[in-house]
């Protein structure tokens, strides 16, 4: 597990950027679910933290594109494939992040670092 931030740092409707490789964003929904996903939108290299966050969907600053935080389907073009999920868990009320075993869906021309 990977600690992200404390509970009280993260306000509903709001994102916090994770630095791991790739990113992870790490969202609190205005209903209180705290989901993580990886950062980058898997159409171009533009960080999903900084998007639009509607109920459990975030859209993209740069084209738009949007994403299924439950399950990173992509629910609006231009992006075609789903953002990987991981799993949170809040213990002592500090968010951590359990990174999941899948490779992650980058955009092209963007490489892990390690």
């Amino acid at each position: 597990m990977i600690p992200a931030c404390p509970l009280a740092s993260l306000p509903r409707g709001e994102a916090f950027r994770l630095e791991a490789d790739p990113p992870i964003a790490v969202f609190h929904t205005e209903e209180g679910e705290i989901l993580a996903i990886d950062d980058t939108c898997t159409h171009q290299d533009a960080s999903l933290a900084d998007g639009w966050l509607e109920g459990c969907e975030i859209e993209c600053p740069l084209h738009a594109s949007r994403f299924d935080l439950r399950t990173g389907r992509v629910d609006a073009p231009p992006a075609k494939r789903p953002v990987r999920t991981h799993r949170v868990v809040v213990e002592d009320d500090v968010i951590y992040v359990v990174p999941s075993d899948e490779e992650p869906n980058l955009p092209p021309g963007v490489m892990l670092k390690g």
